[in-house]
């Protein structure tokens, strides 16, 4: 391929923005055309126009016919994940796809599988590893600095969901799938457990709780995170079948333990991934609120602060932090870091993938699956293994990469 990848934006709400506005800041891709639903199609030509963005649609299937697109984000609702994904591959387009994949496993399987056959470029979008210091952690426990891993424990709160009046598509299991917190939150950090430690979960027990069982829903859209309490002139109210909170202890092998919570309604948290990795060595934790510092636990000796400086972090931690010490970096950080490996993987077919692949987006949602498994059947419930690539595809996606 010469010269920039041209790319669609398949989404233009509140996570297809923070793609296109990162998109933009890395200069990796040009983004040639935006995708919109009918109803939101006014604001996606502010947005096309604000961003120099010459085509708008209201079908993507127009775009993926464009030859001289070479591949696609898809930011929609979840539903809409699987067969956009397979469409686009089916259109010979590299993917990089919101979470979850899917909104089961088997079709993410399917995605995975079709991806490796075809040799295009797919990426599920886990773009917290991205944080310096997250990297910085995963190279420690690599290294062997914290010793033998004994326990893996943390929370991911927010509270933009703690009103019966908070409505978003999300509350929908119809356009989010079976599981919500879980799945858009929790499998943010089983993700980054399992990046950090290089372990596996290979088995959980999971306690799911929906505070509110029917909710307001208001008679005009309400976008993710874009107020607290609205108050609409009217409401109808509807039933929520996804959960609000999930616990989990899991199991990383033989040895390995950990335990984690995931929220929606935790008043005052907006949004806080906290993850603790504690060795035989030493412990490390990093708040998700306060990204650029990482706690360095020991037994015998003072506790340490590392503030986030390139120069003094190793090499692939470095390599996600484009500003000095003392120069704070965020959460539209991490997605700049992932889509420039992501388009140079495009433009250099001899390189190895360096980000999380549909591989991936299975394994979470093996996760997800076994949680709601182990809930509903009061029970542990072991970590399907399966990919969906069997060795002969593993080979040809490892040569392709």
């Amino acid at each position: 391929m010469k010269g920039r990848a041209r790319t669609g934006l398949i989404g233009a709400g509140f996570v297809g923005r923070v793609h296109l506005e990162n998109l933009m800041r890395s200069g990796c891709a040009e983004v040639a055309a935006l995708v919109s639903a009918p109803a939101d199609l006014i604001q996606a030509r502010r947005v096309a126009a604000q961003y120099g963005i010459a085509e708008v649609e209201t079908d993507y299937r127009r775009v993926l016919k464009d030859g001289s697109i070479d591949a696609v984000h898809i930011c929609t609702p979840n539903s809409l994940h699987a067969a956009i994904a397979r469409d686009a591959l089916e259109a010979g387009k590299h993917v990089l796809c919101e979470k979850p994949l899917a909104t089961y496993p088997e079709e993410a399987r399917k995605l995975a599988a079709l991806a490796s056959s075809k040799s295009l470029r797919n990426c599920t979008c886990y773009n917290l590893r991205y944080y310096p210091l997250v990297q910085q952690m995963r190279q420690m426990c690599a290294h062997g600095d914290l010793g033998d891993i004994l326990t893996v424990q943390g929370s991911y709160c927010q509270d933009w969901l703690l009103l019966e009046t908070d409505w978003n598509w999300r509350l929908d299991s119809r356009e989010n799938g079976p599981s919500r917190t879980m799945a858009d939150i929790g499998s943010h950090w089983c993700d980054m457990a399992e990046f950090i430690t290089g372990l596996r979960i290979t088995e959980l027990c999971a306690d799911l709780q929906t505070f509110h069982s029917t909710r307001k829903q208001p008679t005009r859209p309400i976008e993710t995170f874009a107020g607290k309490a609205p108050n609409p002139d009217d409401y109808r109210e509807v039933p929520v079948d996804t959960e609000d909170f999930g616990a989990c202890v899991f199991r990383m092998g033989e040895r390995t333990r950990g335990c984690f919570t995931a929220s929606q309604v935790s008043a005052g948290r907006k949004n806080r991934l906290v993850i603790e990795v504690y060795g035989s060595r030493m412990g490390v934790a990093w708040d998700g609120e306060n990204p650029n510092e990482l706690w360095i636990g020991h037994r015998n000796s003072p506790n340490q602060c590392l503030i986030k400086d390139p120069s003094l972090l190793s090499p692939p931690a470095a390599a996600c932090s484009t500003l000095p010490g003392g120069h704070a970096e965020g959460y539209g950080d991490t997605f700049r870091h992932l889509f420039s490996n992501f388009y140079q993987a495009i433009e250099d077919p001899a390189l190895k993938a360096s980000y999380p692949q549909f591989s991936e987006g299975v394994r979470q949602l093996e996760i997800v699956s076994a949680e709601l498994e182990s809930w509903r059947s009061r029970a542990w419930t072991k970590v399907s293994s399966d990919t969906g690539l069997d060795a002969h595809a593993k080979t040809g996606l490892a040569k392709s990469n």
